[in-house]
């Protein structure tokens, strides 16, 4: 298998441009660990600038913040933050004619590096400049998609377009299906069946608090406690796998393992956060071990969690964060109204759209 940023460090021709701007981070690497950036310098491109999302150009910030614009001390090339900064502004500050996107994708709607990619298509649209996106593999692979499709009432930075939360697409295709007429590399022999092991590829963590393919694999459902006041695990080793609060007691982990959910299990854990919710507090929760990624439905799970936990500690739980963000996670209304049948909010996964799809992949 080959990625689309393989691909054009092999073959430069692939793009054209004078003055290429690069969208990036620590995941845009070759597989043999050679940052994008340096591969394509190596190869001719013309880059003359790097643009950070969320977190940053080198990943050391944490969620909701960013870096410093600043110098790549290797390449020598400026460096422009994106996260929270105007799109049209930066992108004519960045003097670019054709911008390249290479990030790895995590696979949920609410990781936010899609929507950079899907500010900066627009903005690109509006000023003439070329869009170009490095394609790389969902890590949650291509066959399923789960969870509510975004109404766009709800849009936010978090969500920006109809897409489910477990989209089951590539980057590339994300970015076909915002605006056909962008230039997508794709990959070589990718399959739609495959996950992340199977890909051969090293795992690079795209944010602080995604440190392994696990944490990927349950992030679509257990990142919508961040809209709560249950820990999702920030401040722990094990992000997403570890949840709790101080208010659970002996009676949560028997109603889960009650539900005999597929493809994962549940052992009590205890945890003290370092920062975040109940930071310095003893939380009692429990680990998610997904046992069978095939069978697992994150979605279902996350909101399985938050069901039992509205319904077990009517007095204690709460929605947490800014306005109305459980609603921006979700997509819409329906998951902060009245408790409903967790089956009823997410019906059996679907099959990515077809049509999303770009040719190759379409199997």
């Amino acid at each position: 298998m080959r990625i689309g940023a393989e691909r054009l460090a092999a073959d430069p021709t692939l793009v054209q441009g004078e003055r290429i701007g690069l969208i990036t981070n620590p995941t845009g690497v070759l597989p043999d660990l050679t940052p994008t950036a340096q591969a394509l310098t190596a190869a001719g491109l013309p880059l003359a600038v790097l643009l950070g999302p969320e977190h940053g150009l080198r990943g050391t910030a944490q969620a909701g913040f960013t870096e410093q614009d600043s110098t790549d001390p290797v390449t020598g090339l400026p460096v422009l933050e994106t996260y929270e900064a105007d799109p049209v502004e930066v992108l004519e500050r960045s003097g670019a004619d054709t911008l390249i996107f290479d990030i790895a994708d995590i696979g949920t709607r609410f990781y936010t590096f899609i929507w950079t990619m899907y500010d900066y298509l627009a903005a690109a649209r509006k000023l003439g400049v070329r869009f170009v996106v490095l394609d790389r593999p969902n890590p949650l692979g291509g066959e399923i998609a789960e969870g509510p499709l975004l109404d766009p009432a709800y849009a936010s930075p978090v969500g920006k377009a109809p897409i489910p939360i477990r989209h089951g697409l590539t980057a590339g295709e994300l970015a076909l299906s915002f605006d056909p007429s962008v230039q997508v590399i794709e990959m070589d022999g990718w399959r739609r069946d495959m996950d992340f092991a199977a890909t051969g590829l090293p795992w690079i963590m795209p944010s602080v608090n995604m440190p392994t393919p696990d944490t990927a694999l349950v992030y679509p459902g257990t990142g919508l406690l961040e809209g709560t006041n249950l820990s999702e695990g920030r401040g722990t080793t094990r992000p997403f796998e570890l949840i709790g609060a101080p208010y659970l007691d002996e009676r949560f982990l028997p109603a889960l393992r009650e539900l005999e959910l597929p493809g994962v299990r549940f052992r009590e854990a205890w945890f003290t956060p370092t920062f975040h919710k109940h930071a310095g507090v003893p939380v009692r929760g429990v680990q998610l071990h997904v046992t069978d990624a095939a069978a697992f439905r994150p979605v279902l799970t996350g909101v399985w969690v938050l069901h039992l936990a509205r319904t077990l500690y009517p007095d204690d739980f709460a929605w947490w964060g800014p306005d109305r963000f459980e609603e921006h996670l979700w997509g819409s209304g329906t998951l902060t109204g009245a408790p409903r049948d967790p089956r009823e909010l997410c019906p059996d996964p679907s099959r990515p759209v077809g049509h999303l799809l770009y040719p190759s992949s379409r199997r």
